[in-house]
Parts: structure tokens; C-alpha cells; sequence
């Protein structure tokens, strides 16, 4: 079997029975299952869900986007080895964590396989929010361009590129095109500060204005736990994006859960920390890969100018990344993963063969 069998590239095109289409993201794909299959897996797996929620299985892919686009690779390489288990195993981990130290739950109720999940419904707070404890990336592009105003906060004087922060810094962005909202641009990913969402906390879909402060709270208490936890292993955790989402309990209570993915390689900077101490910043995140394309490419303008969008996916379509590239991210990948949970990184020789067994066999969910 070649090093491409073992990728799971392509993920919407299981046999799960559902009577809605699938949702295909950038890395995983959502299969809504039927009343009748929620509803029984709510009765018989004993989940803290109401009786009528209805309940998705969420399938991870090995696929990596960076720059807006999909990449891919020699020798029909169309994804990395390892990097969707590795995903879903720190997500886990993290999630976990949060519940166990009080924090708040999230939407997964099990995981069958380490490329899948089964979630509840959530109704999403439409924010992206940003949390950095490091000056670097696009911020550190601004505040060298002489921004010192950040989502309504203001930065000092004198900081130096990937220099720690007085304080943890929370930068919130909207989730998709919000409408009607004043003062807040109809396109997606604006930056916006604490006012607005005051102003305007049910557009956020927030239930109440004191949800706000819940809010910011679980997204100190998830950054530090994550932080620390990353200290102890010599890790710098930089900043992160948090995701959150309203769910009922079986007793129909209401509670704001974390969900998405957490803490992941893809939603946050995280460097070796030996190295950041010697001045140099060694990336063990999908930041490394963006570095490797600015690098790879003759003309990074084009991944960096949203204005030459149609040479970018261009670039991304007709460009085959060396195998060793994609090993070099694999590696990264795997390496945190194993770090961060402690455990040796399970890496499957066919995942789809897999997941449709446990599927079929041990939920009647196939087809």
C-alpha cells in the first residue's frame, strides 16, 4: 500500500445515512443523521442531550489548507500522513481537559474513531476569537506599520517582533457576513471589539449580555490551562483561535460550550520553546507549512495579496508540493500530538475501510 492509500483526502463520500447533503469544510465534513438515527443513539449510547436533538458525524480529513487554498502533492499525496488523527487526538485532549477542571463541555458526546466524531447540534456564537500572549504574524505586521489599537485595546510603545505581550490579548473577529449590525462591515472576518458585541450581543447569537463575560472567561481559563500545560513540556503556546456554541442538556438546560477544534496545530502558533529561548522561533504548527510555501514559491506576494486570489488557487491547483514537504509537516504534526497527549499517535493503513466498519458494526449507521 503506498503512502497515499493512507491518507484520507476525500471525506464526504461515505455511506452514512443521512437525508440532509453534507457539509464539506476545508478539513472536515459534517453527515446530519435522520430523526430516527439520533434519536436511537441518544436512547441507547445514554447521552446528556434532549431526546429530539439531533446529532452529526463529524469526519476529519488528512487534507491541509493554508492561504485560503487546498494543497496537495507528488504521487497523488492529496493530504498529510497523520494529520487528521493528530487533530482530532489534541482536540480531544483539550476538550477533555476543560471538562475536567470545570470548565465547560463541548459539542462531541463520543469519539468512535480517531477520525471521527459524534456532536451535537449547536447554535454557534458568530465569533472568531483570537487570543494572543506573543506580538507576531499579521498583528506584528500592524504594529510595525504603526497600529498601536487593536478590537478596541490599546498596545504599548517599544515591543519587539515575537516579544510576549504584557497581557493576554483577546482579538475578535466575525464568524461569516453578518448583516445589519452598525458600525460592523457585511464581509466575513472583521475585526471587532467589545463594544460592538456589547451593543449588538444578540446579532452574536448571545442569549444574554452577561454571556459575554462567561464568554471571555472560558477563553482566559482554555488559553492559560492550554499554556500552562504546554510550559511543562518545554511548549510556547503564542495564540490560538476559541470557538463557542449554545447546546441543551437532557434536562433542556442551556449551557455555552467550546467547540470546533482547540488548541490544535491548525487553529494556533505553538513554538519549541529551547529554541525560542536561543532567539530563534522553531514552529510546531501550520505556521511551519506557511513558512515552507512563502519559502517554496519564487513570488510569496501571490499567497500574501488577496487581491491575486485567482493566481493563488491557481499556484495551489497546479503545483504538486514535494513528498518531502508533506513529511516534514506530517512529522510536525505527529511529534505535538504525541507530546501533547502522551500517547503514541495510532496511524491507520486505511482509514475509510475503518470507520465504515465501526460505523456499520457497533452504531448502524451505514447504508
Amino acid at each position: 500500500m503506498s503512502l497515499a492509500d493512507k491518507v484520507l483526502a476525500v471525506n464526504n463520500d461515505l455511506p452514512i445515512r443521512t437525508e440532509s447533503p453534507v457539509h464539506n469544510g476545508k478539513v472536515r465534513s459534517v453527515y446530519w443523521l435522520t430523526e430516527a438515527d439520533s434519536q436511537r443513539l441518544i436512547r441507547d449510547r445514554g447521552y446528556d442531550v434532549p431526546a429530539d436533538a439531533p446529532l452529526a458525524i463529524m469526519v476529519i480529513s488528512d487534507r491541509i489548507s493554508a492561504f485560503e487554498c487546498i494543497w496537495h502533492g507528488e504521487g497523488g499525496m492529496n493530504g498529510v500522513p497523520g494529520k487528521g488523527a493528530a487533530l482530532n487526538a489534541i482536540s480531544n485532549h483539550w476538550f477533555r481537559l476543560f471538562r475536567e477542571q470545570g470548565l465547560s463541555d463541548s459539542h462531541i458526546l463520543e469519539v468512535p474513531h480517531p477520525f471521527v466524531w459524534i456532536v451535537q447540534k449547536a447554535r454557534p456564537v458568530m465569533i472568531e476569537a483570537i487570543c494572543r500572549q506573543y506580538i507576531t504574524g499579521s498583528m506584528w505586521r500592524s504594529y510595525a506599520k504603526g497600529e498601536r489599537e487593536f478590537c478596541g485595546m490599546q498596545v504599548p510603545e517599544g515591543l519587539q517582533k515575537d516579544q510576549k505581550l504584557p497581557e493576554l490579548l483577546i482579538t475578535p473577529s466575525t464568524k461569516g457576513v453578518l448583516t445589519g449590525i452598525p458600525g460592523v462591515p457585511e464581509v466575513d472576518d472583521v475585526n471587532i471589539g467589545r463594544s460592538d458585541i456589547e451593543a449588538n450581543y444578540a446579532a452574536f447569537n448571545f442569549t444574554t449580555p452577561q454571556d459575554i463575560d462567561r464568554y471571555e472567561l472560558l477563553l482566559k481559563e482554555g488559553f492559560n490551562l492550554i499554556s500552562n500545560t504546554l510550559e511543562e513540556l518545554d511548549q510556547v503556546f503564542v495564540d490560538t483561535k476559541f470557538e463557542f456554541g449554545y447546546v441543551n442538556d437532557a434536562s433542556g438546560k442551556e449551557k455555552l460550550i467550546y467547540m470546533d477544534e482547540v488548541g490544535t496545530p491548525d487553529s494556533s502558533r505553538i513554538w519549541d520553546g529551547p529554541s525560542y529561548r536561543e532567539g530563534k522561533v522553531v514552529e510546531n504548527s501550520k505556521e511551519g507549512f506557511r513558512q515552507l510555501l512563502l519559502n517554496h514559491f519564487p513570488d510569496p506576494d501571490i499567497l500574501l495579496n488577496k487581491n491575486r486570489m485567482a493566481e493563488r488557487e491557481a499556484l495551489a491547483r497546479d503545483n504538486a508540493l514535494p513528498e518531502s514537504v508533506l513529511l516534514e509537516v506530517s512529522k510536525t504534526y505527529v511529534d505535538i500530538a504525541e507530546k501533547i497527549t502522551g500517547e503514541p499517535l495510532r496511524l491507520s493503513d486505511n482509514p475509510k475501510r475503518e470507520i465504515i466498519d465501526i460505523l456499520r458494526d457497533e452504531f448502524d449507521l451505514i447504508d
